[in-house]
Formats: structure tokens, sequence, C-alpha cells
């Protein structure tokens, strides 16, 4: 795990999306589309330090916030601007097509 994305709990959730923006990978580790969206979020991560934060949340291990945002579908990406849901991202795409749906949260 980079020292860019940070893994989050169901006690973590809340303070992580209250401020700014923040992009949350819901993901399990048995899932391969979520492992080929990982070095995607990685450079994302980098690209936009410092004007988005990003983590990631296992729904194997936290389900039920994975059904409270209705995430049935992963990866889904969830994007939080002040702690409000401003977008949802299911499944993997190219960097380019991500950078888009990211950046219009900005």
């Amino acid at each position: 795990m980079s020292d860019l994305i940070h893994d989050l709990t169901d006690k973590t959730f809340a303070g992580a999306i209250a401020q700014g923006i923040t992009v949350v990978d819901f993901w399990a580790p048995w899932c391969a589309p979520c492992r080929e969206l990982a070095p995607v979020t990685e450079l994302l991560a980098a690209e936009l330090k410092g004007q988005a934060t990003f983590t990631k949340l296992n729904v194997d291990d936290f389900t039920p916030l994975s059904e409270e945002y209705d995430v049935l579908s992963m990866p889904s990406l969830l994007v939080f601007k002040e702690g409000q849901l401003v977008d949802r991202i299911v499944g993997s795409m190219p960097l380019e097509q991500l950078r888009t749906r990211i950046s219009r949260s900005l």
C-alpha cells in the first residue's frame, strides 16, 4: 500500500470524507478488476496530491458501509466533497477516463 492511499475502517470513514475531495475505492482482495484499477488510482493519488485524498475500503471487512452506499459492483469509486457524495464510478477504466471523471469534482 502506498503512502498516498489510506485504508479506511468503519471508525475512520466519516472523518475521512468530511473535508475536501475524497475518493473512496470500495474493493475486495478477490476482485480482479479491483487489482487492475489499483495502479491507476496510485498514479492519480500522486498526480492529484493536495487536491484530492485517495482511500480504500475493503467491502468484505466493512459490509455495512458498502450497503449504506449501495455498492453492488466492484470496483466502485465514490467521490465525496465536504462529506457529500458527488460522483460514483463503477468498474475499472483507463487512466485518462478516470482522471477526467475525478477532475470534474475538483
